[in-house]
């Protein structure tokens, strides 16, 4: 079955290659992950992430996210249906929270006929379903709400860390540790779910960037739920760009290097931050979705993980890459059976 996405990537869904488990629990190390390198259309190469030093050249700048993933999903008790998999995300300015009620036991399908007032407890946490997120009917199917805004009563963070988990699907051949979940640069707690990208990278492998010359400068941007329905944008999330990073890049942009981005969550960071072609330092709530419509202005680079066909992140994949170069690289990575989701396989993005 082919799905269509965006503006023009095709390709069947590749479900018998999504990754079941970290690299590590597969022998793997973090960092030999497959990396997909694609320059041209006619120019794709495989390699391990391992060798993304050798792909870069003096000058580049790699910007990487630094929030950390937070326990996000729990086993709570609906005052209606009864048993469910709560996942809790952002919070929001007026202390209220982003929910998504799933199926239990396993959490593989979302809710979607959640009712305002509905109850939800767990620990010694209790969550009052106020308002579907962000608006009413916003599920990809137009029937039902998969994200709600929900009052707080006890401590909810103090619950999670208690009787909290890692969000997870239902493609996982078993429940991992939050370890698993954490990159080398994960300093800010924060994320529902992991900003995957960066988890291939190793000390070892930033002291050989940083030795070559390549720039390495943070960011943080703290992720929701993942749109795992089809045809659902990104909600807003938070990020903070630090003016020493945004130097770095307006620095590098000028001395013709190139800018990378680790992953989606970085790009949205920072192409959040310019204002009138310049970046500058920004913080706050972002809604920017970048599209081919809505084009990066200051990333010219990206490494990435495989996204679902349904997925909104492959937008911002054809905005950075152009339509062609990732039909090329989507193409390649189906026939060749490079490993889906958060602990599967990278690509680099060079256009």
């Amino acid at each position: 079955m082919s799905i269509t996405v965006g503006t023009s990537t095709r390709f069947p869904a590749p479900d018998d290659t999504t990754a079941p488990a970290p690299p590590e629990h597969r022998g793997v190390p973090r960092d030999g992950v497959r990396l997909l390198v694609a320059r041209r259309a006619d120019d794709l190469g495989h390699r391990t992430f391992r060798q993304l030093p050798g792909e870069l050249e003096p000058g580049d700048l790699v910007v990487v996210n630094t929030s950390a993933t937070v326990p996000g999903e729990a086993d709570a008790t609906s005052n209606l249906r009864g048993a469910v998999v709560v996942h809790v995300a952002s919070r929001l300015d007026d202390g209220t929270r982003v929910v998504e009620l799933r199926t239990a036991p396993d959490g593989r399908r979302p809710v979607l006929d959640a009712e305002i007032g509905e109850v939800i407890t767990f620990d010694a946490a209790t969550l009052t379903l106020l308002a579907p997120y962000p608006r009413e009917h916003s599920s990809p199917t137009g029937f039902g709400n998969r994200l709600w805004r929900a009052s707080v009563i006890g401590d909810l963070r103090a619950a999670l860390a208690r009787s909290g988990r890692p969000i997870a699907y239902g493609y996982l051949d078993r429940r991992y540790p939050l370890a698993a979940y954490q990159s080398v640069f994960s300093q800010v707690p924060g994320s529902a779910e992991m900003a995957s990208a960066g988890r291939p990278f190793t000390h070892e492998l930033i002291t050989r960037l940083v030795a070559k010359g390549i720039g390495v400068a943070p960011i943080t941007l703290h992720t929701g739920v993942s749109s795992q329905e089809a045809g659902e944008g990104p909600q807003s999330e938070w990020y903070h760009v630090r003016a020493s990073t945004a130097r770095l890049v307006d620095l590098t942009r000028a001395q013709g290097g190139r800018v990378v981005a680790t992953g989606t969550t970085v790009t949205r960071a920072l192409e959040s931050a310019v204002l009138e072609g310049t970046i500058q330092e920004s913080w706050g709530w972002t809604d920017r979705v970048v599209t081919p419509d809505h084009p990066p202005v200051v990333v010219n680079g990206l490494i990435t993980g495989w996204h679902d066909a349904e997925a909104s992140h492959l937008l911002l994949v054809e905005a950075v890459a152009g339509a062609r170069l990732a039909q090329s690289a989507y193409d390649v990575a189906v026939a060749d059976g490079y490993r889906w989701h958060e602990f599967g396989d990278s690509a680099l993005f060079l256009p």
